[in-house]
């Protein structure tokens, strides 16, 4: 059976800022001219992007977010869990279980709004999941923005203990 060493060797991934490991697979040749977008992008942007992403039971994806819509795709490994934090004011959190195994409700497919918080982790008990995930318009990191926790609890204060646990200090 494959675990994570072999993943990341294999597709030759690397750390990625918000925690796990990541490679770009896929950047669209096409641009949308920063003049089409919502406000907010500070340029053009591909029409969409690609990456393979990897966490392990040690490696979560803390809270951040981008302002286009990103699809999750779930590829091997143990389902994951994605916080995703919507509106101001206390907001709306949202559990969504990525995965497999829908007796266990998880869905091979989650998609996280333009503009919300989110974080992942491996499901309890998990080892690691290899997950991919799409964006468009597509991902750049200027627009990636990693949550301060003491903003991000301020807030949010009603959802304190996913906060604290799926972000860093620092």
């Amino acid at each position: 059976m494959n675990d994570a060493a072999f993943w990341i060797e294999r597709l030759d991934l690397r750390p990625h800022p918000e925690g796990g490991y990541f490679r770009e697979t896929y950047r669209a040749a096409a641009r949308i001219a920063a003049s089409a977008l919502p406000p907010g992008f500070g340029g053009d942007r591909a029409f969409s992007t690609a990456i393979y992403f990897l966490l392990t039971r040690d490696a979560f994806s803390a809270f951040h977010r981008i302002r286009s819509d990103e699809v999750w795709h779930s590829y091997a490994g143990q389902g994951v869990t994605l916080a995703i934090l919507e509106g101001g004011g206390g907001g709306c959190l949202t559990i969504a279980k990525l995965g497999r195994d829908p007796a266990r409700g998880e869905l091979p497919q989650v998609v996280v709004p333009a503009g919300a918080w989110f974080a992942a982790e491996v499901a309890s008990g998990g080892a690691y999941a290899l997950v991919g995930c799409t964006v468009a318009p597509g991902f750049d990191f200027a627009e990636f923005e990693l949550a301060d926790r003491a903003a991000l609890l301020a807030q949010h204060p009603r959802h304190r203990g996913v906060i604290e646990r799926l972000t860093r200090v620092g």
